[in-house]
């Protein structure tokens, strides 16, 4: 009785050097280090590698010799497909991906959930450095991050943190340069719809002291920026109606607006903290019969593709840029034991979706 045929086992780094007559270290540096061996042994290396089946060094092996993971850890606190989906997460993911492709480094996603404080994923990942994108001050897994031996780079917030790098934008100036542009545009009556205040669930109404204790630096520097342009101009901020949605979607900025407009009809321009926002914002506006900017003006923030395509007045902020001075400060560190902080400009765009007051009748001094 045949039995089966007898599966030849895959080469291993040891056979494949005693088939070529060569060192280990030979086979070893044809991947590790090219360099160090002439084009032609390279390939008599790799060739004889395919042909016997040798799969290449262990990288569980290797990591454990040399003790990095040849990868970059990038800690979302959204669903996976957030990343490929909003297209600032997607911008920035893209420039911190050209800055890994640089310096031959890997990139590994860590999504975790904002309203869960499960930290395995954290402790689990197996890389050598984490970029941290834009997460609450009090989360779980940022901490996690922190209690790993190994560098970080934030990007956006939380800002303050000791010891750790960072890069961002002005928020605050990007706000106030918008909120200066709507008063000189007459407007005194506004409403704003921002993003989350907090990793706890809450859609409705932002007080001020809820504005002021917001967990998340960028949408608290932001409010305070529109606030420091309309009390400039006698408007008192607390009459200042503010909607807050957990939910980053045009969905979220329709349902925002549509709270919003309900409760405060007279009003005469909406500011939203993201152009995804906004654009949700404008539907929901239209769909009421509302003319963008003859019955409502309406200015957002980040200056994101679609928006520009829209007309949208915004903030524009370089993503891409983020991205890759994100992987400069963690790839490119060295010996450096100083944080850097690097501050990247933020510009007002005029768009078509703001407008001055006609009718002396629309200008307010206040509610």
């Amino acid at each position: 009785m045949t039995g089966p045929p007898h599966a030849r086992r895959p080469a291993t780094l040891a056979s494949l050097a005693a088939e070529l007559g060569v060192s280990r270290t030979t086979v070893s540096n044809a991947y590790n280090r090219p360099d160090q061996l002439s084009a032609p042994l390279r390939e008599r290396v790799l060739e004889a590698a395919r042909r016997l089946g040798y799969p290449g060094p262990d990288p569980v092996a290797r990591s454990l010799r040399t003790r990095r993971a040849g990868a970059v850890g990038l800690l979302l606190t959204e669903e996976l497909s957030y990343a490929f989906r909003d297209p600032g997460a997607t911008g920035f993911l893209e420039g911190l991906a050209l800055a890994c492709e640089k310096a031959g480094t890997g990139l590994l996603l860590v999504p975790v959930s904002p309203e869960h404080s499960d930290v395995d994923a954290v402790h689990r990942a197996g890389v050598d450095g984490f970029v941290v994108y834009s997460v609450s001050e009090d989360d779980p897994h940022f901490r996690a991050v922190l209690a790993r031996p190994v560098p970080t780079v934030v990007c956006d917030q939380p800002s303050g943190v000791g010891g750790v790098d960072r890069v961002g934008v002005d928020d605050r100036a990007g706000t106030l340069a918008l909120g200066r542009h709507l008063v000189e545009l007459g407007h005194r009556r506004i409403g704003v719809l921002c993003m989350r205040l907090s990793s706890r669930r809450h859609d409705g109404p932002a007080d001020v002291a809820r504005q002021e204790g917001s967990s998340y630096s960028v949408q608290r520097e932001r409010l305070a920026g529109l606030r420091a342009a309309f009390t400039e101009a006698g408007v008192d901020w607390a009459g200042v109606p503010v909607i807050e949605r957990f939910e980053h979607s045009a969905e979220a900025g329709a349902d925002g607006a549509a709270a919003l407009l309900s409760a405060h009809p007279g009003i005469t321009a909406l500011v939203c903290t993201s152009d995804i926002l906004a654009l949700g914002a404008m539907r929901e506006a239209r769909s009421r019969g509302l003319r963008v900017p003859d019955d409502l003006s309406v200015a957002g923030f980040d200056g994101v593709p679609e928006a520009e395509r829209s007309g949208l007045t915004t903030v524009r902020q370089p993503f891409r840029e983020k991205g890759r001075e994100a992987g400069r400060l963690l790839l490119e560190r060295g010996d450096r034991h100083v944080p850097e902080h690097v501050t990247l400009p933020a510009e007002l765009i005029v768009g078509t979706t703001t407008r001055a007051l006609r009718q002396s009748g629309e200008f307010f001094s206040g509610w």
